[in-house]
């Protein structure tokens, strides 16, 4: 299985808020560490075709937040699940990907 975890990142500002370019890092650290280090057991999972993906992002306390946005087995949603449980993240409940602001 291929399991790719995209980060939803904020538009950069101009002039670039300093805590803005600190989020948006951090965003990207830990969908590689969410990849990377604690999905990786699903890259063996049969069959190895099918995708795995992954959007993280801020909520508007700035917790980290998750959903799936592909078909994918209810075992496979059952691991990413417990996975972003162990990590304190928050399943992504909204329909839109970008409700962080309300301009």
């Amino acid at each position: 299985m291929t399991v790719t975890v995209l980060p939803i990142i904020e538009p950069e500002s101009i002039p670039a808020a300093p805590l803005a370019k600190v989020m948006n890092e951090r965003l990207r650290r830990l969908a590689t560490e969410l990849k990377e280090i604690h999905l990786i057991e699903l890259e063996s999972v049969e069959p190895l075709f099918e995708d795995l993906v992954i959007y993280i992002g801020y909520n508007n306390k700035y917790g980290i937040r998750w959903k799936i946005v592909n078909d994918v087995p209810l075992k496979i949603e059952t691991i990413v699940a417990d996975q972003c449980a162990m990590l304190g993240y928050i399943k992504w409940k909204t329909a839109t990907l970008n409700s962080f602001h309300g301009r």
